[in-house]
C-alpha cells in the first residue's frame, strides 16, 4: 500500500519505520513543512521521497494518508486533504484530541473516508531524529466515531494498527477528550508546572539540581515534550482540562491542609489510598495497554 505521511516527527517517522519494516507500506511519501525536518527525514531514510502536499495527494494509486502533525494543524489541514484525495483513499490522523478535529469535517462529502484515531504512544522527544522502531508495540490506540467511517477505511486502519501490534478500543470523540484530559494531558501539565517551579527555585538555590535523582527525573520527563505540540492540545481540550486541573488542585489543597496541620495519620491514609493505582496499572498492563 502506498502511504503518505504528513509530518515526519516522532510519531510520523516512527510509523514510517514500522510500516515499512512490516511490509504494510510498499512506498512511503513524506510531507513536512519544516525544511530541517525534511533534511533529517531524508538522512534517516524515513520516506522513499518527500513531496509537496498537493503532489503527494494526487498520486494515481489508492492508499492511505496519515496526518501526524499538531492538532491545530490537523483541524486546518484535514478538510483540504479530503478535498484532494481520490475516492478510494483512506485518511486518518494521530491527534491527541478528537472533538475539534472530527467537527472540522463533519459535513465533508468525503467524511466516510476518514477514520479518527489516536495511538497513545510517544516519548518526550520530538522531530525526525526521535523516530524509533517499535514505539507503538503493546500500546493502546483509540478509534473514534467508527460508525461515521466507511467499511473499507475502517478495515485499512484496523489492519494498520494490527501490524503495529496495538490494542484497539472504540469510543466517541467527546468521551475520548474527557478521558485523555485525566490520564494523559493533566500528567503533562503537572510535569510542566513542577519543572517551572523547580527552575524558579534554582535561581536562588544553585545546588538544587545536585540533589536531583530518579524520582525527580521521571516526574519532570514529560516537561521536555514539544511546546508546539502540547499547547494546541491544551487549547483544543480546554473545557475538560479546566475541570481536571481544578480537581487536581483540590486534591493538592487537601494534602497541603493535612501537611500544614501535621495530620500524619491522615497523610498515611491518603498515601495508602493512592497506592491503589498500583493494582489498577498492573491490571491495565496485563492487557498490553500503556
Amino acid at each position: 500500500m502506498k502511504i503518505t505521511v504528513i509530518g515526519l516527527g516522532l510519531i510520523g517517522g516512527s510509523l514510517a519505520i514500522d510500516l515499512r519494516e512490516k511490509d504494510f507500506a510498499t512506498e512511503i511519501i513524506g510531507v513536512d513543512c519544516n525544511e530541517e525536518h525534511r533534511r533529517q527525514a531524508r538522512n534517516r531514510g524515513l520516506a522513499d521521497r518527500i513531496e509537496t502536499l498537493e503532489k503527494a495527494l494526487r498520486q494515481p494509486d489508492p492508499g492511505l494518508v496519515i496526518l501526524a502533525i499538531p492538532v491545530d494543524a490537523i483541524v486546518s489541514l484535514l478538510p483540504k486533504v479530503l478535498d484532494l484525495v481520490g475516492p478510494e483513499v483512506t485518511v486518518t490522523d494521530m491527534g491527541s484530541t478528537k472533538a475539534a478535529i472530527t467537527a472540522s469535517v463533519e459535513k465533508h462529502p468525503k467524511r466516510a473516508q476518514y477514520v479518527a484515531s489516536h495511538p497513545m504512544a510517544g516519548t518526550e522527544n520530538s522531530g525526525p531524529a526521535a523516530a524509533i522502531a517499535g514505539l507503538f508495540r503493546g500500546r493502546t490506540t483509540v478509534i473514534c466515531d467508527a460508525e461515521k467511517s466507511a467499511a473499507f477505511a475502517l478495515r485499512t486502519i484496523d489492519r494498520m494498527y494490527e501490524v503495529l501490534r496495538m490494542r484497539k478500543i472504540y469510543m466517541n470523540s467527546a468521551d475520548h477528550d474527557l478521558h485523555t484530559a485525566y490520564i494523559s494531558h493533566v500528567s503533562h501539565i503537572t510535569s510542566f508546572v513542577l519543572a517551572d517551579t523547580v527552575l524558579d527555585i534554582a535561581k536562588d538555590v544553585k545546588t538544587i539540581f545536585d540533589l536531583a535523582g530518579g524520582g525527580f527525573e521521571s516526574t519532570v520527563r514529560l516537561a521536555k515534550s514539544s511546546p508546539e505540540m502540547w499547547q494546541p492540545i491544551f487549547k483544543h481540550n480546554q473545557q475538560h482540562l479546566v475541570t481536571a486541573v481544578r480537581a487536581y488542585i483540590e486534591k493538592m489543597q487537601g494534602f497541603l491542609a493535612k501537611l500544614e496541620g501535621g495530620e500524619w495519620n491522615e497523610i498515611r491514609d491518603f498515601l495508602t489510598e493512592a497506592n491503589e493505582i498500583k493494582r489498577v496499572l498492573a491490571k491495565i498492563g496485563g492487557r498490553g495497554a500503556p
